[in-house]
């Protein structure tokens, strides 16, 4: 009798596991049908070619259950912003159709730039749930166009700053904010289509959540909203308990905040005793008067987002990712700032932070993390007026760089960062758009650091200005400290901007602002990846492969991993040897 209930009981969680997962990909469409409505209906390249970009579902605790297939970091920030949402909108309950608009980087948000939108989702008069999107704006004011300038010394320079206000009541327009929004901003008609898109993209998730009740049923979904998050807590544990006990650091460096040249440091201390894990960052620089100050928000997605590629990247990314470490930072700190800090370029610290931990985990799981990536966002924006209008245009990018490469393989070129995993913005729709001529767009030879696997290539892109006074706000990062190997790998070559490359070439700041004439071109150029072990150990047929294929050149082989291999590689070219 005993061993046939055990039998049933172990039928009976089988089944559960199984509906789990059912269900949880019919909550993944919907948030991916969320973004795929933002992507179609928005009116600038960043959200709808970029796809810098996120929508989640909540249960009606607030608690993350799926996420979509986006930026992994605005995972956390939707999980603070919805914790600081709940605590406002306690004495006003939010009523169907309602929009929430909120970015403020001090209250969950990421920087001004990344807006969230929250809308309730009601079944019978009674909350059930939220749903949640995210997405980069071209521009909301401020000193700089296009919200992406280097340099900026507070909060109030980078644009408007959204409490957690009603954008939509009851399904319609606040128009009183919309009119707010559209008298301070540069292009009204990209940035009010897009705020309009993400609404859509939150009106969408409710209707499209609701079918998924309907279909399996409130008790159902709820009971495996729950398992989700369990399943995803003790996955990640079970990756914990093989790590081994101790201390384990990691360290990287920001270039400098766009005001002074101070570079700053990135310190994650990583201390494992049995089941507990404690990240320790407050060892981190201080609070900078630049704008590359980075909320905590996007501070734990970078902690996270190692800890979980690290333990079990195929885990539902859910609220069970927050309960596995215990993350330390220090008030004031880069990585945990204080209002007003300026925050818009806070990727180039957030990135370093991921990196380090990376760096941390690769010693206590030898030959399984990847060398340093270039770790940094090349944000640029150029923004001028439409030529025989009075139209502003803005045309915002966003550009990687070269991953590192990894235990047994190379690193893959031109590649985003980790915790964005942002698309190509195609050179067609660039020109389509704005009045701007793509001259390049191509892999840098000899940027990815030498190794027995070799780092990524870099990109550069070369972007012509077709009118006069065109603004170039950018920011950047390793452009004065390359990206670190590892195993005995070599590093990746920095970074650089460079305005007229053909004629009269000047370097420009990593972080900042100039205005480019008719004419005028800026190549803009990202770092390469880390390599991977001792170079001595590459292969000849792979050094071949990459001289025949343009990556890298007869010099770099010579001074990277010496005379006497380019000489084997010339005879393996010519057909003399075989393949070591």
């Amino acid at each position: 009798m005993a061993r046939s209930k055990n039998k049933a009981a172990k039928a009976s969680d089988v089944r559960a596991r199984v509906q789990s997962q059912v269900v949880r990909y019919a909550l993944e469409l919907v948030a991916e049908d969320m973004a795929v409505t933002l992507m179609r209906t928005a009116r600038s390249t960043v959200i709808k070619e970029v796809q810098d970009l996120s929508c989640a579902l909540f249960d009606r605790d607030g608690r993350v259950i799926v996420q979509s297939s986006h930026a992994p970091m605005l995972l956390a920030g939707s999980t603070l912003t919805m914790r600081e949402a709940l605590d406002a909108l306690a004495d006003r309950p939010l009523e169907p159709g309602d929009v929430i608009i909120a970015n403020d980087p001090f209250r969950g948000g990421q920087h001004l730039m990344d807006v969230m939108m929250i809308s309730p989702v009601h079944l019978e008069g009674a909350l059930i749930g939220y749903v949640g999107a995210v997405a980069h704006h071209s521009d909301l004011g401020g000193a700089s166009p296009g919200g992406v300038a280097g340099g900026l010394r507070d909060i109030f320079s980078e644009g408007l700053c959204f409490p957690f206000v009603k954008l939509y009541q009851a399904g319609l327009e606040n128009r009183d904010l919309f009119a707010m929004i559209e008298n301070n901003v540069r292009a009204p008609h990209k940035t009010l289509g897009d705020l309009r898109a993400q609404a859509a993209a939150c009106l969408t998730g409710i209707r499209r959540f609701l079918e998924v009740v309907g279909r399996f049923g409130l008790k159902t979904i709820t009971d495996c909203n729950d398992m989700l998050i369990a399943e995803t807590e003790a996955r990640l544990k079970a990756g914990i308990a093989r790590l081994p006990d101790g201390v384990f650091v990691g360290e990287d460096t920001v270039d400098d905040d766009g005001v002074s040249d101070r570079p700053i440091p990135i310190r994650v201390k990583v201390e494992k005793q049995g089941e507990r894990i404690v990240v320790d960052l407050t060892e981190c620089g201080d609070q900078v008067e630049g704008n590359v100050n980075c909320p905590l928000a996007t501070t734990l997605a970078a902690v996270q987002y190692g800890f979980v590629v690290a333990l079990d990247k195929h885990v539902c990314p859910n609220h069970g990712c927050f309960n596995i470490i215990e993350v330390k930072t220090r008030k004031g700190s880069v990585v945990d700032p204080e209002r007003p800090a300026a925050t818009a370029a806070r990727t180039n610290v957030s990135l370093k932070v991921q990196e380090a931990t990376l760096m941390a985990l690769a010693q206590m799981l030898p030959g399984e993390i990847m060398a340093p990536s270039h770790a940094q966002i090349s944000h640029v924006a150029f923004v001028g007026t439409e030529p025989g209008t009075d139209r502003a245009f803005i045309y915002n990018d966003i550009f990687g760089g070269g991953a590192g490469a990894r235990p047994a393989k190379d690193g893959r070129d031109a590649q985003d960062t980790h915790l964005a995993r942002f698309m190509n913005t195609p050179t067609e729709m660039i020109e389509h758009e704005y009045p701007v001529r793509v001259r390049c767009y191509e892999l840098v030879p000899d940027s990815g650091g030498a190794g027995t696997y070799r780092g990524a290539l870099g990109v550069a892109r070369e972007v012509e200005a077709l009118t006069d006074k065109v603004v170039f706000s950018r920011y950047g990062d390793r452009q004065k400290f390359p990206v670190k190997g590892a195993d005995g790998g070599g590093e990746g070559r920095p970074g650089r901007f460079v305005l007229n490359p053909d004629d009269e070439a000047r370097s420009l700041k990593s972080k900042g602002v100039d205005e480019l004439r008719r004419g005028d071109v800026v190549r803009i150029v990202t770092p390469g990846g880390g390599g991977y072990g001792a170079p001595s150990e590459r292969r000849v047929d792979l050094l071949a492969d990459d001289l025949m294929n343009g990556k890298i050149t007869e010099g770099h082989i010579a001074a990277e991993y010496g005379e006497a291999m380019l000489d084997k590689v010339k005879a393996w070219l010519a057909g003399g040897i075989a393949a070591e």
